[in-house]
């Protein structure tokens, strides 16, 4: 219903910041809320932020709480990962995802999802 794709990764020294895009092509965004997701080498999975429709609700992950932040412009169909004071355990393939019905944070809450951006963060 909604096409999601991923920017903004790439290679950063540890202390550093990255901004990841996650940009709809379709469908309308206001009506979802948006989530970010990564995957480490070797790890399942895991959830790392949320934004509700108007982006007023936000949730994140107890491992990124103080460097992480998620906004979206619905302007411009955009929801953004603020990723500040970078850690090598930060390393991951980072997935953005939309929700409309359901109201979890689990992977199976979500019915799209983008193609995926490296971020690497080097020691």
């Amino acid at each position: 219903q909604v096409q999601l794709v991923e920017s903004g990764g790439g290679l950063v020294q540890a202390g550093g910041s990255l901004r990841l895009s996650c940009t709809a092509s379709s469908g309308a965004f206001s009506k979802y809320g948006m989530a970010w997701f990564r995957q480490a080498p070797g790890k399942e999975r895991e959830f790392v932020a949320f934004a509700s429709r108007t982006g007023a609700v936000t949730h994140s992950a107890d491992s990124v709480k103080g460097r992480f932040t998620i906004a979206r412009d619905n302007a411009k169909n955009t929801v953004y990962l603020q990723m500040n004071n970078l850690e090598p355990e930060d390393t991951a393939v980072y997935y953005c995802a939309a929700r409309s019905t359901t109201s979890g944070l689990s992977e199976t809450d979500f019915f799209s999802w983008g193609q995926g951006t490296q971020v690497t963060v080097s020691s």
